[in-house]
């Protein structure tokens, strides 16, 4: 017998439910029940009620049965919006769960990847949308996940919708999208990771009972709940967490690019970002509501499929995802230091066209509006005038946000050393002399 806290539930003990519900139940979960097949005497079960009672078809790191399921139903493992696959992200997420879709609050990363693999290689799907609502799960099977959706966007657009939470495992698998994008109570980020330890020995001793651990081998019983946690053990353990979390925000970087970088990600020591302070601190692309912007992605991919990297693109390109810079090594954390010295390395004037040159004064005009619906004030004109760079400026943001506690724990980055006279500012003192 399965399942047993389920099946002393289920029989010899009185019910109160509809007869017919009640043997779908038994006919989708008797199996995993009781280990064998189960079969229902004297009353007919409706073939969709079986159906919605049947677990969900099953995934595996090497192989699933999504083939065989849509050879025998046409079916796809997830929702079709015109022409847009959607994959759902939601609850807790974890390692070899072995089905697809949502089982008991849980999301299997297996799941997840073959529904990824599914959307893919169907020459009827013309995007991909991430739906996602989960405060993260297991680090095991996350960052190889992350890699599989990376490399996805390369063949057909990816886009997060945000609905409300992103954070720790799950902004893993977001920040591989082309875009995300957050309602303005959407939050994402927590980029860390954490580990817990049980110490039982005081109840134990409480009770009168003694663990005694017989084992071979000095570190085969380290971080037992029987016991205290040494502190060798301890600095052991967070050594390896600061390893992960090094990992993560590489990973980060690498679905990021230059909108959020291996530095910048550890900089934010793990905060949340909510709203506008997500797209300022380089964690999403967009606050809008989910629905809206999913109409507007469906919109913009309609017409002819053309896999990426084969003809022309499905999209407008995506921002640029270059590989940033490996930080230093985990061992060693990053100390923010205060806005007011970001500073980003600037190129020469006569290293950049007309067309950079306004384009960069256009984004600081937008971080100046964004800034404005914060409640921030900044000047555009005085900005470009004094050569003050995008980024300077969103960190200064979200200095005044952390300062206001609208943002708590928000880092800023380290700045660059050096910095030149802005491009900006250069152009216009040429100009103005050749006007003399």
């Amino acid at each position: 017998m399965h399942h047993t806290q389920i099946a002393q539930r289920v029989f010899n003990t009185p019910l109160m439910v509809d007869p017919a519900k009640a043997l779908a139940f038994l006919t989708g979960l008797g199996p995993r029940i009781v280990g064998r097949v189960v079969s229902i005497e004297g009353m007919a079960v409706d073939p969709a009620d079986q159906a919605a009672a049947t677990m969900p078809t099953r995934a595996s790191l090497f192989g699933d049965d999504l083939t065989s399921r849509q050879a025998r139903n046409g079916g796809q493992p997830f929702a079709v919006v015109d022409g847009i696959a959607v994959i759902e992200i939601a609850g807790t997420l974890v390692h070899r769960g072995a089905w697809i879709g949502q089982s008991s609050g849980l999301t299997s990363y297996e799941g997840i990847a073959a529904q990824l693999q599914a959307a893919v290689v169907d020459p009827a799907i013309r995007g991909i949308a991430l739906d996602i609502d989960s405060f993260g799960g297991e680090v095991a099977g996350a960052f190889d996940l992350a890699d599989r959706i990376r490399a996805a966007r390369q063949v057909k657009p990816v886009q997060a919708f945000v609905a409300d939470h992103a954070l720790s495992a799950a902004y893993a698998l977001a920040s591989q999208a082309d875009r995300i994008i957050l309602p303005r109570t959407g939050a994402v980020g927590s980029i860390g990771v954490v580990a817990m330890h049980s110490d039982m020995s005081g109840a134990l001793d409480q009770k009168g009972i003694a663990v005694t651990l017989i084992h071979a081998g000095a570190r085969k019983v380290d971080a037992n709940p029987y016991q205290p946690l040494p502190e060798a053990v301890r600095a052991r353990i967070a050594g390896e967490l600061e390893d992960l979390r090094q990992l993560f925000a590489e990973t980060v970087a690498e679905g990021r690019g230059q909108r959020l970088d291996t530095q910048r990600a550890l900089g934010t020591e793990a905060a949340v970002f909510r709203g506008e302070a997500a797209v300022f601190a380089g964690l999403a692309d967009e606050v809008a509501d989910p629905v809206t912007a999913f109409r507007a992605f469906t919109a913009a991919h309609r017409g002819t499929i053309t896999p990426r990297g084969k003809g022309s693109m499905m999209t407008t390109a995506p921002e640029d995802h270059a590989q940033p810079a490996v930080a230093p090594a985990a061992s060693t954390p990053q100390e923010p230091t205060p806005p007011a010295a970001v500073a980003p390395v600037q190129t020469t004037a006569a290293a950049m066209s007309p067309e950079a040159i306004r384009a960069e004064a256009a984004e600081v005009a937008q971080v100046c509006a964004q800034a404005a619906r914060l409640g921030i004030q900044i000047d555009a004109a005085e900005a470009v005038a004094k050569g003050v760079k995008p980024e300077a400026l969103r960190a200064k943001v979200l200095a005044d946000l952390a300062a206001r506690s609208d943002a708590a724990g928000i880092i800023a980055t380290a700045p660059a050393a050096g910095a030149k006279e802005s491009p900006i500012v250069a152009a216009a003192k040429k100009s103005a002399a050749a006007s003399r």
